[in-house]
């Protein structure tokens, strides 16, 4: 059985619970101890962080090979126009290649906490907030996709990972959950020699009405 926390990182607050430089850290919301996070959310960044004290757990959460789909709300500066969407759900060319086809809609702006320092938002120029969902975990990955399709990131919160959401959660509240993890196979007796004598077993032959062997 695991524990598992699930946080709701605040802006401005790094993926780590010391920093030498002062910086706020998960320390300063985290009282669980021994859990560690599984993958990050950049400082600039809000929304759903995982931690956990299994490290069985945090490797099933970050491994690329599992492809764990991850969604993320943004508030983009422009419009987005459909073209532009659909270039986020085919893939974009970044510096380190192609990103995976990302399911990509609008939404209406949410209801949400109050960010610190608020986001700057220039008086002529829209805002659009989409739903994005990624299996991939590039760093800074959507900021750069929108960045690519001309719609500068203007604030993003993570809202799931796989199958754990950030619900209600306000911004630096943390609750905690138990994982059952399914038990590795149980491995197969070694034979006593001993007890079965040099040998080894016995043949027993084949059973009444059977086939001989050959």
């Amino acid at each position: 059985m695991a524990k598992l926390v699930l946080f709701n990182k605040p802006y401005g607050v790094l993926c780590q619970f010391t920093d030498p430089e002062g910086r706020p850290t998960l320390a300063d919301y985290v009282t669980q101890s021994n859990v560690y996070a599984a993958g990050r959310l950049d400082l600039d960044s809000e929304g759903l962080l995982v931690l956990t004290d299994d490290g069985a757990l945090q490797q099933r959460i970050t491994h690329p090979s599992n492809k764990l789909p991850k969604t993320y709300w943004v508030q983009v500066e422009g419009d987005a126009g459909p073209e532009a969407l659909e270039q986020l759900r085919r893939g974009v060319t970044l510096k380190d290649g192609l990103t995976r086809p990302a399911k990509v809609q609008t939404i209406e702006p949410p209801t949400l906490w109050p960010r610190h320092p608020p986001v700057r938002e220039r008086r002529h120029i829209p805002t659009t907030w989409l739903a994005i969902t990624i299996t991939e975990g590039r760093n800074r990955q959507v900021r750069r996709m929108t960045a690519a399709v001309n719609l500068p990131t203007l604030r993003l919160i993570r809202v799931s990972i796989g199958q754990w959401q950030l619900g209600d959660l306000d911004s630096g509240q943390w609750h905690m959950e138990t994982v059952h993890l399914p038990q590795p196979p149980a491995a197969k007796r070694p034979i006593n020699k001993k007890r079965l004598g040099s040998k080894g077993p016995a043949f027993k032959g084949p059973k009444p009405g059977g086939k001989r062997p050959r």
